[in-house]
């Protein structure tokens, strides 16, 4: 008998992430026949449409999965504004039956309301990480491109959830078939969990000062207390004002002006994706004061937190 996988697609779901997913078991089918089969699944049995416009035809409506089946949530943007008890209980219900229960991109949104998660260890796309930890902060989060802890299985989406697949289809057939899998896809290697979700530090701002790229990263993991540009010094063994002629040199930015970018992003997303207030948004990114987090907002991204909430909600 086949492996089946069925996926529950929800409105507005990564269609990369679902493609990344079944175009491995189409592949591997090639290889071993009739090795894998898979399912599509929505709330209502109708259509379903992706957040690129596209609409998918599913199998079915909701259904209980049979005994040893994975099931996986793939959700996208905004991944809780179709989630609703009668969901809630369905998911819990299949997770007795099912061998594998998982979320592609932000499907663990959708796992985590549902009260699946315990202890295990789980990832979603690093965009949706930070207010994935203001909303579950007892859950334990990482960056991997996928986690596999126990019956719990997590990916960050897009291509992460093609190196997922191939992991599992080498532990289920060998890892010849996941290599031959992966050559149909022209890549050179298979990711392993633990390649990072982003572009390393270095690479993203084009930085090759160690000391520079040490400093963002502390900048990174500290939005919600910042650091003073003295702390920052001392971490990299400089003092501030040779901090400052490095941000200049490579980036052509002050520390100062640099991290509050960074946190500036950061709120924007918490504000896209959360439902948090404005006030807990900018003290979660380390403004104290409600009419300075405003201010700084508009004059980055020319519009105020609030207005650029409604606006992002009216184009989803």
């Amino acid at each position: 008998m086949p492996q089946t996988f069925q996926f529950l697609l929800l409105p507005g779901f990564s269609m990369m992430g679902l493609m990344s997913a079944i175009e491995p078991l189409r592949a591997a089918n090639r290889f071993c026949r009739d090795a894998f089969a898979w399912r599509l699944l929505s709330q209502d049995g109708d259509a379903v449409q992706a957040s690129n416009g596209m609409s998918l035809n599913v199998d079915s409506a909701l259904e209980l999965p049979a005994a040893g089946d994975s099931l996986f949530v793939v959700a996208g943007y905004e991944p809780l504004l179709h989630f609703n008890a009668r969901l809630g209980a369905w998911l819990r219900r299949a997770d007795r039956e099912a061998g594998l229960l998982g979320g592609i991109d932000t499907g663990s949104f959708v796992l985590a309301e549902a009260g699946l998660f315990g202890d295990q260890c789980l990832t979603l796309h690093w965009e949706a990480i930070e207010a994935f930890k203001e909303r579950y902060p007892r859950l334990t989060v990482t960056q991997e491109l996928f986690e596999i802890d126990g019956r719990r299985i997590t990916s960050a989406g897009g291509t992460a959830t093609l190196d997922l697949m191939l992991t599992l289809i080498g532990r289920k057939h060998g890892e010849q078939l996941a290599l031959e899998v992966s050559e149909q896809f022209v890549l050179s290697r298979i990711r392993s969990r633990q390649d990072h979700q982003r572009m390393q530090i270095a690479s993203r701002y084009d930085l090759h000062n160690k000391k520079l790229v040490q400093v963002i990263g502390e900048m990174e993991r500290h939005s919600e207390q910042p650091l003073s540009s003295q702390a920052l010094a001392d971490l990299v063994k400089v003092t501030p004002r040779q901090l400052e002629r490095l941000f200049r040199h490579h980036l052509d930015e002050t520390p100062s002006g640099f991290y509050l970018n960074l946190r500036l992003d950061k709120a924007r997303q918490l504000l896209r994706q959360t439902d948090m207030s404005v006030l807990e948004v900018g003290l979660a990114c380390g403004f104290e004061s409600s009419s300075y987090f405003s201010r700084c907002y508009r004059a980055r991204f020319a519009t105020c937190p609030s207005q650029d909430r409604h606006e992002q909600s009216a184009v989803g």
